[in-house]
């Protein structure tokens, strides 16, 4: 008989969800019999799977040595866990972390998640942090893979929020679901920008050139967007705007301000070429200038991220009287 004691990266979640983790070369239908006949038990009790565990449980399986081994396994996510902390150990600009979560700010010209296996991305970085730091051991990371919970453009600066812990990601994964965690942004754009606004329409996407676009009225696959935006300098012909996303999409920023003549700086798929062109020549800007500054937890938790050099360059230049 083993005793698996349940710890705070392993609550909140459920026991077969647990289990199925726990036992990664056995069957869902092999785990749901051994719950069956109490060779699987919850606190002393009889369990059918769907209890949400707490710190503290204690689930006793009444395994042969032999089963129990041959049934944990554990040699993908070990191999897993070797790859990462062969990585690099970069210098992650960690914003805030506590003992659930964490904010990263993400330089431009990285990927928030990887597209395809071969890549690095931030979310490879940020494990790799956490392990390099003895922060992430093979044994939780078995339980539980941490990973950042939204998402920023490639060529987008600023907050990554990543959940630690099974607690933490599902509490982000909530928060981001229902809007009520606040995404603050603040870029550079073309043009001087009077007053604020509140744009809303349909956002759709453009197979063949590989672009979204606005739409005034809806139309199969076009999503609703809302973007609220409000000017805090402007000078040289540019705006520094704060934008407020409502509903979140992809390039959803991006090509909002694009639709009303207002281009994001450095933006080379909606933006204006020549300004772009005369803004890598002066200032070497080679990305947009959008750059996510400040997210706010439904706990009141106020995070916020610092511009990056160039952007802080173009905005010395709009200020200038």
């Amino acid at each position: 008989m083993r005793e698996l004691v349940i710890g705070r990266e392993e609550a909140h979640q459920r026991l077969d969800k647990y289990l199925q983790k726990y036992f990664e070369n056995a069957s869902a239908g092999f785990l749901y019999k051994m719950m069956r006949k109490k060779n699987i038990v919850r606190n002393g009790k009889k369990v059918q799977g769907k209890e949400i565990l707490c710190e503290g449980d204690v689930i006793r399986v009444f395994f042969s040595d032999e089963t129990f081994a041959a049934m944990r396994g554990g040699e993908r996510a070990l191999g897993l866990y070797e790859k990462l902390a062969e990585l690099e150990d970069k210098d992650v600009d960690v914003i805030y972390e506590d003992a659930d979560i964490l904010a990263v700010n993400k330089p431009a010209g990285i990927l928030s998640q990887k597209a395809k296996d071969t890549d690095i991305s931030m979310n490879e970085e940020i494990l790799a942090w956490l392990i390099h730091r003895g922060k992430l051991t093979p044994e939780n990371f078995a339980l539980f893979h941490p990973s950042v919970a939204n998402r920023l453009d490639r060529n987008t600066t600023g907050l990554l929020l990543a959940g630690k812990t099974l607690r933490g990601q599902q509490a982000l994964s909530q928060q981001l679901r229902d809007r009520s965690l606040r995404k603050i942004y603040h870029c550079i754009v073309a043009g001087e920008v009077a007053s604020g606004g509140h744009l809303a329409g349909y956002l759709w996407k453009d197979e063949q050139k590989n672009q979204v676009v606005v739409l005034a009225e809806q139309r199969p696959g076009a999503k609703y967007v809302e973007t609220a935006y409000e000017p805090l300098a402007v000078g040289k012909g540019l705006s520094l705007l704060q934008v407020d996303l409502l509903t979140g999409r992809a390039h959803q920023i991006r090509a909002h301000l694009a639709a009303i003549g207002h281009p994001v700086i450095g933006d080379f798929k909606y933006g204006d070429r020549k300004l772009n062109e005369k803004y890598r020549r002066r200032f070497q800007v080679t990305s947009q200038l959008l750059h996510a500054c400040e997210i706010t937890l439904t706990d009141g938790t106020v995070i916020t991220a610092p511009y990056p050099p160039v952007f802080q360059t173009v905005l010395r230049y709009l200020r200038e009287s």
